[in-house]
């Protein structure tokens, strides 16, 4: 049966290195990706940077790999990407690394292909080189992808926690919580479910306008694993500063909100996709609003605190009924395969 047939299922044979892997790969998977940057099927490509450069990597295993707003193969790329853009870099190339568990339908393979495809022409990025594998029944999750993002740095300020001052203003760019709300509803097939869409979304746009304010950036950090909690607690530890930040100004949508509420999450711990955390100069906090708002992604950005010489190290929670507690690194699996 060739591949490309919709009605057939990933089999042992098409990871064998034989005949039917190489029809995968030439009939089906090569032809999306097929272009100036990836000429032929080799080895190797091809890539051309100049100035200072970042590489990355990340491996997707996100269950279901199809759910509200997104699927894996637009995730892998976003999600690479955005971990270049917000280190301050235009992602440029990309690796993709495919591993399929045996009895995949071919049509949701082509599926996740395609829109990884479209992606990464939404992101501007080249695929370039890629690889597949196959693994038994039982074994695997269906489709796991890893990739590796390629990216030029755009300006010349490296940006990094150490560079955050007392009085520095922590941004959001949007809403939290919505990505891994959407994965966790669709999952377990919740009644909430048809009201939660991810966040799943390129940010170099926003970053790149960021980047504009120069040296009163001090640095970005896409929220995903964690969510925000978890970059607050790395941007802090181990740090000779802490951080402040106010529960009622953090914005969630309201069906994030009520989902979180019924399951006993926060918010805060939740992953997102298309979110970013920056931390900008006292002075430069109004302008940063101001470059976030006027874009879609970042129309519901918020100031949500700021750093502080007090609590070093520390992440202090502000809550809605005045009260102040530790904000910590959260703890657990709370929400496994969420990207």
């Amino acid at each position: 049966m060739s591949p490309v047939d919709p009605t057939g299922r990933i089999t042992l044979e098409h990871g064998s290195g034989g005949a039917l892997s190489r029809e995968l790969t030439e009939e089906l998977i090569y032809p999306l990706f097929e272009g100036a940057e990836y000429p032929e099927l080799s080895d190797a490509s091809e890539v051309r940077l100049d100035g200072r450069s970042y590489v990355t990597t990340d491996t997707y295993v996100v269950d279901p790999p199809v759910f509200p707003g997104g699927d894996i193969g637009t995730l892998a790329v976003f999600g690479t990407c955005n971990d270049l853009a917000v280190c301050g870099a235009r992602p440029l190339y990309l690796t993709v690394g495919l591993v399929l568990e045996e009895g995949l339908p071919i049509q949701l393979l082509r599926r996740v292909l395609e829109s990884l495809r479209d992606a990464a022409a939404r992101a501007g990025v080249h695929v370039v080189t890629g690889d597949t594998k196959v693994v038994p029944a039982g074994k695997g999750g269906g489709i796991y992808i890893n990739t590796a993002g390629i990216g030029r740095v755009t300006g010349e300020d490296r940006l990094s926690p150490r560079r955050m001052a007392p009085g520095d203003r922590l941004l959001v760019s949007a809403p939290v919580g919505a990505h891994g709300m959407a994965i966790l509803a669709a999952r377990e097939q919740l009644a909430v479910a048809g009201s939660l869409r991810s966040d799943c979304a390129f940010l170099y746009p926003l970053c790149r306008a960021l980047c504009g304010l120069g040296a009163d950036l001090r640095f970005m950090r896409d929220a995903t694993r964690g969510g925000v909690a978890a970059v607050l607690n790395e941007a802090a530890r181990g740090g000779e500063r802490g951080i402040e930040i106010r529960e009622q100004d953090v914005p969630v949508a309201g069906a994030v909100a009520a989902a979180a509420d019924l399951l006993g999450l926060n918010p805060l711990e939740v992953a997102n996709e298309g979110v970013l955390v920056a931390v900008v100069s006292s002075a430069a906090g109004p302008a940063a609003l101001e470059l976030l708002r006027v874009h879609e992604l970042g129309v519901g950005a918020a100031e949500i605190g700021t750093v502080t010489a007090e609590h070093p190290g520390r992440v202090i929670l502000e809550t809605t009924v005045g009260g102040r507690r530790i904000l910590d690194m959260p703890r657990g699996l709370l929400l496994p395969r969420i990207c």
